[in-house]
């Protein structure tokens, strides 16, 4: 019997040991709580959806020959060149963090990055030589690239050095570290400079106060002082100032308009005259030549980008076919660059394409394919196109999204269906690249839908702004029913199993949707998300603090705090009854840890079920790539139990 029973043990503690091998570790960083233990098979399954990369393009260098991009070969993105289509990428910087921005001075001056540590958006600037990195800025407050001079000797920024909240502007010499030198006080986080003119007498600077209310100013760099130019009265969003050949400033504006377009701002009386002629869809980005004879400019045609090439007086403009049905990649700089070859450059991604840097001649329109981003070795012609899906919301509202539908033929019957809320508020769901998330549609047959409600970007000022302050704030989370209502109607989709993904102020959408729709849903996952407006506002950083409230509310009002916390997801936490998984970054300086922690502590307090990850290194998203991979498979575990059971 003693010998039966010392083999059984000895079984359960083999088996025992089998097991705890068999499951993934979690990365040092990282604390899970809550969290089932993830299967190394998941962990196998998922890994070639988890090593797709994308190149970035970030500029030219100085023969206008060479490309300079962002992309990772290890655990985090670093910048690389790229001396032609199709060369190879040949790694310039090296650090455990990632590098998110560089640029080099015009005339192939100094290299110069912008770069944090774990997350927390305090940016510093540095130049890069031979893959070492010298401090320009001091080390500890918020800075922010902003424009080089014509002759590449100044570098312009915004920093917050001065009181922790508002962004002055500076100018520095980056080959002399400790040159810098404020050339602009201003009140409020939205500063930065834009552009410098061509004696280098004179630079623009952009104050963004809201998405649809910024203005801009000259700053007299010899005798100092900021005049601003455009209207004191009427609100409009002014973006990308630069100077033009003929003393006017190129800019992006909605001045007289619900879309954005590109025209020409008169210095001398604020007039503000189109250039580009489209009756709808916002101009996202621009480039123009150094005598203003040609221009290039992006639409964002209903999510898609789309390329246009003219003249600069926006006549004769075409319209580039040879590139994806996709969207610009976005980087911290400008996402069309003109090389001194006269190219224009640019990186794109679609469904199809993971993230890709390409050249456009104006003149021909010929388009060239630099990069050939690697996805895991996976056939990316199975990854599935979006249908645009549009209802009508509970006041009239015309409302719209994308719906990435699995194979049929793999998948026959009701499918289940996540939806993912994108943040911003003012963001926009577009039909790019869903990276890992192909592995939800194509491995698991989950249908995912990518949903633009009220207040997202794309579709006008009018839209922007409706769903701004406490009392309109819950419509957007009413246009979340209008689609489920849509979907639960579909054929293809199983309305018995739904769920909701929200990242940042989608995280706030996500938390909301589980108050309002624990009847229609399965469960959510939730990340770097708001649960209460008020602690939110309070302890989000000084510099973004003003921003915020022009979008959500004052805490500081009596009665919108009143409003704000009635909203508040924290404050309805009894109207959740369903599983929810929540992530949030220990360095989040937009979104605190704390708004993570108080939900999931009340959520338990009720008897509710909460996975709850914490990534300490991180910060408003997760970069690294043990941390992003970790998370990601709890996600896929959590949606198992929850949703695919």
């Amino acid at each position: 019997m003693a010998r039966a029973l010392n083999t059984l043990l000895a079984a359960a503690l083999v088996a025992a040991a089998h097991t705890a091998a068999a499951a993934v570790s979690i990365p040092g960083a990282v604390t899970a709580d809550g969290v089932a233990p993830i299967p190394e098979a998941t962990a196998r399954d998922t890994r070639p959806y988890l090593e797709f990369r994308r190149a970035s393009f970030l500029g030219w260098d100085a023969t206008g020959r060479t490309a300079l991009v962002k992309t990772r070969f290890g655990n985090t993105d670093q910048l690389h060149t790229v001396a032609g289509p199709g060369a190879a990428r040949t790694q310039l910087s090296f650090e455990a963090e990632p590098v998110p921005f560089a640029s080099q001075a015009p005339g192939g001056g100094p290299l110069v990055i912008q770069k944090d540590v774990g997350g927390n958006e305090f940016y510093q600037l540095y130049r890069l030589d031979n893959g070492a990195l010298e401090l320009l800025t001091d080390g500890k407050s918020r800075n922010w690239f902003g424009s080089w001079s014509r002759d590449g000797r100044l570098l312009g920024y915004a920093s917050s050095r001065r009181n922790g909240a508002d962004m002055d502007l500076y100018v520095l010499d980056p080959r002399t570290p400790g040159s810098d030198r404020m050339v602009a006080q201003v009140s409020g986080g939205g500063w930065n400079i834009s552009d410098f003119s061509a004696d280098g007498r004179r630079a623009l600077a952009i104050n963004r106060i809201s998405i649809n209310h910024a203005v801009v100013a000259e700053i007299d760099l010899d005798k100092g002082g900021l005049r601003v130019l455009t209207p004191k009265k009427g609100v409009a969003s002014y973006g990308d100032a630069h100077y033009a050949a003929d003393g006017q400033i190129w800019v992006l504006s909605n001045r007289d308009s619900d879309f954005v377009r590109l025209g020409k701002l008169d210095p001398r009386n604020g007039a503000f005259r189109a250039v580009s002629r489209e009756p709808r869809w916002d101009v996202t980005d621009y480039v123009v030549s150094a005598d203003d004879s040609m221009v290039a400019y992006a639409i964002n045609e209903a999510g898609v980008s789309r390329l246009r090439i003219g003249d600069g007086t926006g006549g004769a403009m075409r319209t580039v076919e040879g590139l994806p049905d996709g969207v610009l990649d976005w980087s911290f700089g400008r996402l069309l660059q003109l090389s001194a070859t006269g190219q224009i450059g640019l990186s794109m991604s679609s469904a199809r394409v993971p993230g890709d840097v390409y050249s456009v001649d104006p003149k021909t329109l010929a388009v060239k394919r630099w990069t050939w981003s690697e996805a895991g070795g996976l056939d990316l012609e199975r990854n599935r196109e979006p249908e645009l899906v549009e209802v009508t919301s509970f006041d009239g509202e015309k409302v719209s999204g994308f719906l990435y539908r699995p194979d049929p033929a793999r998948f026959p019957g009701k499918r289940p269906l996540i939806m993912d809320i994108h943040g911003g508020p003012e963001g926009q769901s577009r039909p790019g690249f869903l990276g890992a998330d192909n592995y939800l549609v194509n491995e698991l047959g989950v249908a995912l839908f990518l949903p633009n409600v009220r207040g997202s970007s794309g579709y006008g000022a009018r839209f922007l702004d409706l769903d701004n302050g406490p009392w309109k704030r819950e419509d957007s989370v009413k246009d979340v029913g209008a689609f489920i209502d849509a979907l639960a109607g579909d054929q293809q989709l199983d309305a018995a199993r739904f769920a909701v993904y929200g990242f940042s102020y989608g995280g706030y959408m996500c938390y909301a949707s589980a108050v309002h729709y624990s009847d229609r849903l399965r469960s959510a996952s939730c990340a770097v998300a708001i649960s209460d407006f008020v602690t939110f506002l309070e302890n989000t950083q000084a510099y973004r603090r003003d921003l915020r409230r022009v979008e959500y509310g004052d805490e500081r009002d009596p009665a919108q705090r009143a409003r704000l916390a009635e909203i508040s997801p924290l404050r309805n936490v009894g109207k959740i009854r369903i599983p929810l998984m929540v992530a949030a970054g220990g360095n989040d300086p937009r979104v605190p840890a704390s708004e993570a922690e108080q939900i999931v502590k009340a959520l338990r307090g009720q008897g509710g079920e909460a996975w709850h990850v914490l990534a300490h290194n991180e910060g408003h998203g997760f970069n690294k790539r043990e941390n992003r991979d970790y998370i990601f498979w709890a996600g896929i575990e959590f949606w198992k139990k929850t949703l695919l059971d």
